[in-house]
């Protein structure tokens, strides 16, 4: 594709958390966007829901290598919470269990 209405670097895109991608204005009033997953993918084409406008994404792949796949994204983090709480109650039991003799 060659046609795009403008190269912007990521630098220069805002990130959304609640929707989960990096946008920036589009001239029709709307925003151009694009999440991690397709930065991750090598995707470097953000899209206008609201126009047929697109943006080139000048980015370092390299940065988004590390992504985790979409139908992972939630699981990790509550695997990590549990992990966290496991180590506190082992934790906990050490301590119960620790006696000091001189």
């Amino acid at each position: 594709m060659g046609a795009y209405y403008d190269e912007i670097e990521i630098e220069d895109m805002t990130w959304d958390e609640s929707k989960g991608v990096y946008h920036y204005p589009c001239p029709c009033g709307d925003r151009f966007e694009i999440s991690r997953r397709q930065l991750a993918n090598y995707e470097d084409i953000a899209t206008c829901p609201s126009c047929s406008l697109v943006i080139r994404v000048i980015y370092d792949p390299l940065d988004f290598e590390d992504e985790p796949p979409d139908d992972e994204q939630g699981t990790e983090q509550s695997d990590e919470d549990e992990a966290e709480e496991s180590d506190d109650d082992h934790f906990q039991d050490a301590l119960d269990r620790l006696t000091l003799h001189d």
